[in-house]
């Protein structure tokens, strides 16, 4: 079973009425928010990592492809 903990959040009177008026499912709407947060700032990180390491690669020499491609082609 997965670990959970408690996350409580005042908000006002009304606002809790009307959703609830509403019919959302306020724990549930909260729940999957926290978790979309969670997963991009997951993928910002990463994003920042990758960014990272494109940095330090050094661009290729013009004609690089081509010249790969011919060398692959002609070893045959």
């Amino acid at each position: 079973m997965e670990k959970t903990t408690v996350v409580t959040v005042r908000v006002k009177k009304e606002v809790k009425e009307a959703l609830e008026e509403a019919g959302v499912n306020i724990s549930k709407s909260i729940r999957e928010y926290l978790e979309e947060l969670v997963w991009k700032l997951q993928l910002e990180k990463e994003i920042e990592n990758l960014r990272r390491i494109l940095e330090n690669i050094k661009v290729s020499e013009r004609g690089f492809a081509e010249k790969s491609v011919r060398e692959d082609r002609e070893s045959h």
